[in-house]
C-alpha cells in the first residue's frame, strides 16, 4: 500500500529518507529551508511545497527529521493545525518529554503521532539500513511499521510515547562511551609500540569487538569506509554525539542514575564539539585525546 506522505526536514537525514519513500511508490511532499536541500530532495522525486504547512495538507502521514526538541514543537504547533486526520512521525532525536509534548500537541488537534527516532547515520539512511526506535500505540505502530520499513532494516516498538527517544539516547550513551573506549584503546597502543592494525586484529575478533571499532574505527587504515580515512567528515557529526549525549545525562540526573562514564562522555563530547569538532565525525574525538596524551 502506498502513501501520501508529507516530510518535513530534507536535510542530510531526512533527504535521503524522503528518496527511499519516493523509491518504495510513495507520494512524498516535502519542505526544507534550506534551498540547497529542497534541489536535492526535488532531484530524488519529492514534491517540494512552499511551505511546511503546504507539505502535510493533504498527507497521511507526516514525518519530521529536525534538530531540536525545540524545532519539532515549533513545527507540530503549525503542522497539526494544517494537517487533516494523520499520523504523525517524529524521527528527530528529542527529549522523552519534548517527544510526549509533540504527542499531546498532535492528539489534541485530532491526530495521532508516534516518536521514531533513528540509529545508523547518514549511511544507513542513504541505503535505507537505518534502525528505527519507535514509542506509540501499538495500532498507530503497526500502521507506520511498513512506510518505515522502506526507510529502515529494523523497525523496534519500544513501547508507550516517548520510549523510542528513551531507547534512542540509551542506545547512543553506549555508542559515546564506547567510541571514547576505542579512541582511548588506539591512543594507548601507539604509545606501547602497536601499530593499528595489529589492535584492529586482534580486538574486532576478541571481546573488545563493537561498532565503534568495526564499523566507525577512530583510526585511518582497518575499515577502509570509516570516515577516519578521509579526515573525519561527518557522517554522525560530534556536535550531534554531543546533544544526544547531554540528552542521556540530562535523564539520568532526573531519574537519579548515576551513570558516571554516560555523564562524563557527555563532558568530553561537549568540550570537543565546542572546538573544532562541531563538524567532523564524532570518532574524531581521537585527535583531542592523542593530544592530551602526555
Amino acid at each position: 500500500m502506498t502513501h501520501r506522505i508529507g516530510f518535513v526536514g530534507l536535510g542530510n537525514m531526512g533527504g535521503p529518507m524522503a528518496a527511499n519513500l519516493v523509491k518504495a511508490g510513495h507520494t512524498v511532499t516535502g519542505h526544507d529551508l534550506v534551498p540547497e536541500a529542497r534541489e536535492r530532495a526535488a532531484g530524488q522525486g519529492v514534491r517540494i511545497a512552499a511551505s511546511a504547512a503546504e507539505a502535510v495538507a493533504d498527507a497521511e502521514l507526516v514525518l519530521t527529521m529536525l534538530p531540536t526538541g525545540r524545532h519539532v514543537l515549533e513545527v507540530y504547533r503549525e503542522l497539526t493545525a494544517s494537517a487533516v486526520d494523520a499520523l504523525f512521525v517524529d524521527c528527530s532525536t528529542i527529549a522523552v518529554e519534548d517527544a510526549r509534548a509533540a504527542r499531546d500537541l498532535a492528539r489534541t488537534a485530532g491526530h495521532r503521532a508516534l516518536d521514531a527516532p533513528v540509529s545508523g547515520g547518514v549511511p544507513g539512511a542513504e541505503a535505507a539500513s537505518l534502525t528505527f526506535m519507535v514509542g506509540g500505540a501499538a495500532e498507530d505502530f503497526a500502521a507506520a511499521e511498513p512506510v518505515l520499513a522502506a526507510m529502515g532494516r529494523k523497525v523496534v516498538h519500544c513501547g508507550e510515547s516517548g520510549t523510542g527517544q528513551a531507547a534512542k539516547i540509551c542506545n547512543n550513551m553506549i555508542l559515546g562511551v564506547s567510541m571514547i573506549a576505542v579512541a582511548e584503546a588506539f591512543v594507548l597502543g601507539e604509545s606501547l609500540g602497536l601499530s593499528h592494525q595489529a589492535l584492529f586484529d586482534v580486538a574486532s575478533t576478541a571481546s573488545g569487538q563493537c561498532w565503534a571499532l568495526t564499523s566507525n574505527c577512530p583510526v585511518p587504515g582497518p575499515v577502509p569506509a570509516s570516515p577516519a580515512n578521509r579526515g573525519y567528515p561527518a557522517g554522525f557529526a560530534a556536535a550531534l554525539m554531543a546533544k544526544d549525549l547531554g540528552l542521556a545525562a540530562d535523564a539520568a540526573e532526573a531519574f537519579a542514575v548515576p551513570a558516571e562514564l554516560g555523564r562524563r562522555a557527555s563532558e568530553l563530547f561537549a568540550d570537543f564539539a565546542r572546538g573544532d569538532g562541531a563538524g567532523r565525525d564524532f570518532s574524531a574525538i581521537i585527535t583531542t585525546l592523542r593530544e592530551n596524551t602526555a
